[in-house]
């Protein structure tokens, strides 16, 4: 069974930088083909991809608000997704959650299409405030 747990969001100043952590359980970073994302919710907004990681090879994908300020990366040992966020801006309040499905495609994680993810966790907060 597929579980997917957020942690590390919080309140930030704009300009500043969170680190978020996905950890993952039910398949592997090594053997199993699967693409991990980050999404995010804002307050009257559609959940909107952010960026994913095929995590068998590692290949990242990201959306234009997300390029250039968030870092998407693995750590195979422990099965964990982490997205680096720097110079933060107060559009980037949201809810963040964590994503998964299984695929040999790169053009699934390169479309980052919540509907094309069945697994997901709870999210985390993160609050942008000047």
């Amino acid at each position: 069974q597929v579980q997917l747990m957020e942690s590390g969001g919080g309140s930030v100043q704009t300009g500043g930088s969170l680190r978020l952590s996905c950890a993952t359980s039910g398949y592997s970073f090594r053997y199993n083909f699967y693409c991990t994302a980050w999404f995010r919710q804002a307050p009257g907004k559609e959940r909107e991809g952010v960026a994913g990681i095929l995590t068998k090879t590692g290949t990242t994908y990201y959306a234009d608000s997300a390029k250039g300020r968030f870092t998407i990366s693995q750590d195979k040992t422990t099965n964990t997704i982490s997205l680096q966020m720097s110079s933060l801006e107060f559009e980037d309040t949201a809810v963040y959650y964590c994503a998964a499905v299984p695929t040999l495609l790169g053009s699934t994680c390169a479309r980052l299409s919540q509907a094309e993810f069945n697994y997901w966790g709870q999210g985390t907060q993160v609050t942008v405030s000047s």
